[in-house]
């Protein structure tokens, strides 16, 4: 039998007999809420930019290139440290490591508000990417081992997740706000006070927790994960940008044969980087691909919408904000509905109708005018009402699944397959899309007829570079090139809406094809459960009782299924208890410690 009271932190047992895991009480729910606070301020730092993006093009004057890359370098670095960083919060403590980061986020932050050129900015953005690769999957896999009964776990990850959207959904407001009345360094300073309560918070009420035979790290597969990255991702933007290219094609090939070397060191590693077996579970696979499309169209579509609003439209930050609130805000209540239906419908049934309401999103964008304020402000706020809320069923589903195939003594590297998934799609969706979007607007604008060719060729690095432009000529000259501009960059979102719906299209059929039959994996076990697993953690209060002696059931006899004793968990640094290692016939979940 299994321990399994609720509301003191004791925990349970999980095996073939089927006994309840451990059910969260009120200190775990309030870690929940300290675990939200990372998640809400790296969505508000990405949105808050978006909007800050014309008034910064205006005062560092930055390239083409370098604007793109202050926008998404923070998410190629993010995404390359991001399974690293889970593999060594699995070693040093998942807190621990949460606890730095937030630190280091900081101090980068003050130097992004501070930043004097667009190199310097682009710099504390990739600072701001490997402090952020430290929180992401610290918080996902500090949850998993928080939340051991799989529906109030998936009802975490559904709050967990309502964070992106409430995050987003706060910051057009506060970005708005900032820029009406500050400059935009305001945008980066806001995560400093965040920080500083996390710092306070985290040791008081999140447990520790680790994976006490972690094995080594392997230095060369850290190197790989980030090599690969940068040059793909340098040789896709370079081929979108400017069309064929030697240097484009070497990058993007030598990243790709990077990224092959990677995979095939980790599987033959006894203690890999990211566990490649883990994909040979369908749902994980496909729940990983859903995820990096959903992030890879979601994240494009602010990036471009934000500017069409302001600058095409002539809306203020403040109310262009308030015109995305409406989806952001549906996508909130989407995560959490979804936790309703996850009890009655299959996974493939309510992924793939999701995605179809995201695609109708998209398919209303291609129909947003280059004039015409109501129509257009109208047309942006029903179709990123329509993505928003697709993405927030979707997204918490599959980052269920995810967790759930996972075992928990893995739930460091496991959260950061997750999370660099969703990293890397919203690092892409900036850098394709985004580069799509640059290459249509300079092709679609052409010689202007009263303006000389060189006011043309700068208002064809950024449509924020042709409002200056604009303005320093001034009169009929000026209206007419930023008409063309704001024409250009129209035609240019039409086009990138249009991709996107059949990227989220193949996502919903993908979905719907490879998941049917499947039940939800989400709130059900998963394969790797069945198999003998067995879930344990002990609180402050349990361990009091054991006196630190071998962990057993209630009865003092074997945990699990298998016949097998329970494995011991060795005293942690505060008197708590971290993971135990386990047999072949029973996985054990994450011992705490204060």
């Amino acid at each position: 039998m299994s321990s399994a009271k609720a509301g003191n932190g004791t925990t349970g047992v999980h095996g073939r007999d089927g006994a309840a895991p451990a059910l969260a009480g009120p200190r775990e729910w309030a870690a929940l809420a300290v675990l939200v606070l990372p998640v809400v301020l790296i969505s508000v730092d990405s949105t808050v930019l978006g909007f800050a993006v014309p008034e910064l093009s205006e005062q560092l004057r930055p390239t083409s290139g370098q604007l793109l890359w202050i926008v998404d370098v923070y998410g190629f670095v993010l995404a390359g440290l991001l399974v690293t960083m889970g593999s060594l919060g699995d070693r040093i403590g998942r807190r621990r490591l949460l606890m730095i980061g937030s630190a280091a986020f900081g101090a980068a932050s003050l130097l992004a508000a501070l930043s004097p050129t667009a190199g310097v900015l682009v710099l504390a953005r990739a600072l701001l990417g490997m402090a952020g690769a430290s929180l992401m999957p610290s918080t996902l896999s500090l949850l998993r081992n928080t939340f051991l009964d799989p529906r109030q776990r998936l009802l975490a990850i559904a709050v967990w997740g309502s964070g992106f959207s409430g995050g987003a959904a706060l910051g057009p407001i506060l970005g708005g706000w900032l820029l009406e009345h500050f400059s935009w360094g305001s945008v980066f300073l806001i995560n400093l006070p965040v920080m500083a309560l996390i710092l306070v918070l985290a040791p008081l009420l999140v447990r520790e927790s680790r994976n006490p035979e972690p094995g080594r790290l392997d230095p060369l597969s850290v190197v790989l994960s980030m090599a690969a990255m940068l040059p793909a991702v340098y040789g896709v933007k370079k081929l979108a940008t400017e069309g064929w290219d030697v240097v484009a094609v070497v990058s993007l090939a030598v990243g790709l044969a990077l990224g092959y070397a990677f995979v095939v060191r980790q599987r033959g590693l006894d203690d890999p980087l990211i566990d490649v077996g883990l994909f040979r579970y369908r749902v994980f696979g496909v729940a990983v691909a859903t995820n990096l499309m959903i992030v890879f169209s979601l994240v494009s579509s602010l990036f471009f919408l934000t500017q069409y609003l302001q600058l095409v439209l002539g809306v203020s930050p403040m109310r262009a904000g308030f015109v995305l609130v409406p989806g952001l805000v549906m996508s909130v209540l989407a995560s959490l509905v979804a936790v309703r239906l996850s009890r009655r419908l299959s996974l493939a049934t309510v992924i793939g109708g999701a995605l179809l309401v995201t695609a109708t999103g998209f398919a209303v964008l291609v129909f947003a005018p280059q004039g015409g304020v109501v129509t257009g402000v109208a047309l942006v706020a029903v179709g990123f009402a329509l993505i928003a809320t697709g993405s927030g069923f979707a997204e918490t589903l599959t980052n269920g699944a995810i967790m759930s195939a996972s075992p928990p003594q893995r739930a460091g590297a496991a959260s950061a397959i997750s999370e660099t998934a969703y990293e890397l799609g919203a690092a892409l969706g900036v850098a394709v899309l985004g580069s799509v979007l640059t290459a249509s607007y300079r092709a679609n604008l052409d010689a202007v007829e009263g303006v000389p060719p060189g006011a043309v060729d700068a208002a064809r690095e950024t449509l924020g570079g042709a409002a200056n432009t604009a303005a320093d000529l001034g009169g009929g000259a000026g209206e007419a090139l930023m008409g063309a501009a704001r024409t250009a960059f129209t035609d240019g979102m039409h086009l990138t809406s249009a991709i996107a719906v059949m990227i989220v299209l193949y996502a919903a059929a993908q979905a719907w094809v490879l998941l049917r039959g499947r039940g939800n994996p989400a709130v059900d076990p998963t394969p790797a459960e069945d198999a003998g697993d067995s879930v344990e953690a002990v609180s402050e209060e349990s361990s009091g009782e054991t006196g630190g002696t071998k962990g057993t059931g209630e009865t003092g006899g074997p945990v699990g299924g298998s016949g097998e004793p329970g494995e011991s968990g060795e005293p942690g640094e505060s008197g708590g208890f971290e993971e135990s290692a386990t047999s072949p016939g029973a996985r054990t979940a994450g011992r705490d410690e204060r």
